[in-house]
């Protein structure tokens, strides 16, 4: 008995380690946006020239180097880069916040606390970047960067010849360092619980809604098949074109919402699922998708043309990203809808081929186009460009399921000249090949 429990215990410490250490998704920059980039940028900026004066002039330490202050107070210069404040949610951004960070914060403060001989001030300062770099990115980068950030300002410290012992009181600098560096795992851990936590009860709330909704959708199904068999009894033929018509539509609108059903229900469990990972050939899954998407009229079919210039296998969840690219298929009709004019054929693209050693799927349209003012926050949760339309998921849950299978999607987009989002996934082997 004791022996079960005690391998039940490990399982579920184990699943413990993997959800919440190992798969859960890393958060580079934390509460990205673009104001609180700007906002640390210029920050740090002005910090590190206010700071050079008082250790240099007003409270002389016993080390201050101006040189590198002026290299540290440009490098913030980096949070200001379009690069990252205007896509502050991208793969891009992430790591550029997480280099400059880390030698911004444990690598800097860890090498002045040595070159000033583990002093009051240096101790304190290196405490408080502790918790400011618990509070700026995930708990688990932050670990990692202070101990390698720790390791780089020891030596780099020891190369340049520090005159003195790096602690002046090893045991009480230390217990205070590692006290600090206790609070701010359990602080950077327990937010991530809590932000994952209120994000997942909302998706969740929102999946059990729209699972709800297959009752009454699976009514109006019948509706149409009753339609469907009325008009084959007594029913001039003018009118049965036009009420075969009326009932296909009303099939191909309750396919378009059990597939929004599909998509709300993955969002919600998407955090917590297990990653299927499985060999997918590109050509096959984009020709399945534009061939049976719910186009609600033959011109809308017709205006969506399929590219192969070269196909490739990748793995991941293949109903996952069959929904993805109805999302990516959906938003893109709608773009092309609000521009007021009918569609044409290839108004609509989707193209699959290889890019810079990573196969790419690609879907283009010549719609109204993404305003650059909200082109870097389409990713975001609950952020929609169609107003009153939309929950603002379907891109977000495009990114998760991508990113989960270590690829990257971006988007590029002209005011009233259309847009464009890639794909770009990790090539695998075919199993066959």
């Amino acid at each position: 008995m004791d022996r079960l429990w005690v391998q039940s215990a490990r399982a579920r410490l184990w699943q413990w380690v993997l959800d919440e250490i190992i798969r859960a998704p890393l958060e580079p920059i934390l509460h990205p946006s673009s104001n609180r980039l700007i906002w640390i940028g210029a920050f740090t900026f002005f910090g590190h020239v206010i700071f050079a004066w008082i250790w240099g002039r007003w409270l002389p330490q016993p080390y201050e180097n101006f040189g590198v202050r002026a290299t540290m107070a440009l490098l913030a210069l980096l949070y200001l880069l379009p690069a990252i404040y205007k896509e502050p949610a991208s793969q891009q951004s992430g790591w550029l916040f997480s280099v400059a960070t880390w030698i911004q914060l444990p690598w800097f403060f860890t090498w002045m606390y040595c070159m000033n001989s583990g002093n009051q001030v240096w101790l304190a300062s290196l405490t408080a970047m502790i918790l400011i770099y618990y509070h700026a990115t995930d708990w688990r980068i932050a670990s990692l960067g202070l101990i390698t950030g720790g390791l780089a300002g020891w030596a780099t410290a020891g190369l340049m010849h520090a005159n003195s012992a790096p602690w002046r009181e090893p045991l009480a600098n230390i217990v205070v360092i590692a006290f600090g560096s206790v609070m701010g795992v359990m602080l950077g851990f327990s937010s991530a619980n809590l932000r994952r936590a209120r994000l997942f009860n909302t998706l969740s709330t929102m999946g059990v809604m729209a699972h709800e909704l297959r009752t009454p959708l699976a009514t109006v199904n019948l509706m149409g098949d009753v339609l469907r068999n009325l008009v084959q009894h007594d029913v001039p033929e003018n009118k049965r074109k036009k009420i075969e018509e009326l009932s296909g539509r009303l099939q191909n609108l309750v396919r378009s919402m059990n597939r929004q059903i599909d998509t709300q229900i993955s969002n919600a469990q998407l955090l917590r699922l297990p990653r299927e990972q499985s060999a997918i050939m590109a050509a096959e899954l984009v020709n399945e998708l534009v061939g049976h998407y719910p186009y609600r009229s033959s011109r809308e079919r017709d205006c969506v043309q399929v590219f192969i210039q070269q196909d490739f296998c990748f793995l991941g969840s293949r109903p996952l990203f069959a929904q993805v690219l109805t999302n990516l298929m959906k938003n893109a009709l709608h773009s092309l809808a609000s521009g007021g004019t009918a569609p044409q054929p290839g108004d609509l693209r989707v193209q699959v081929g290889l890019h810079h050693g990573k196969g790419r799927i690609a879907v283009s349209d010549n719609g109204v186009g993404i305003p650059y003012e909200k082109l870097h926050r389409i990713f975001e949760p609950f952020f929609s460009t169609q107003v009153g339309a939309g929950s603002g998921l379907g891109l977000t849950f495009c990114k998760n399921v991508v990113e989960a299978a270590h690829g990257q999607i971006s988007v590029h987009s002209e005011p009233n000249e259309g847009a464009v989002f890639m794909i770009d996934l990790p090539l695998d082997t075919p199993k066959d090949a």
